[in-house]
């Protein structure tokens, strides 16, 4: 893993078309502005791994029930 340091308004540029800034930095907490070709996916982490495990479970023929609006007749 590459390690770099970055102050606010610095950037590090990925490839030929791929720009990560540093927008703000509030105590441990850094906001990043990125630039990529909307071809290029970007996800924070915990997205990226659902949508993984999703598509997991499609892969394998199994899938998790939609949540269910309340019915109608809901005191039948």
């Amino acid at each position: 893993m590459l390690v770099l340091s970055r102050q606010r308004d610095e950037s590090i540029i990925i490839g030929d078309n791929i720009v990560i800034t540093i927008v703000d930095i509030r105590g441990d907490k850094v906001r990043l502005g990125i630039q990529a070709p909307t071809e290029i996916p970007v996800h924070r982490q915990e997205v990226y791994d659902a949508i993984q495990r999703e598509n997991a479970l499609k892969e394998s023929g199994e899938h998790r029930p939609s949540p269910q609006s309340p019915s109608k007749n809901a005191s039948e």
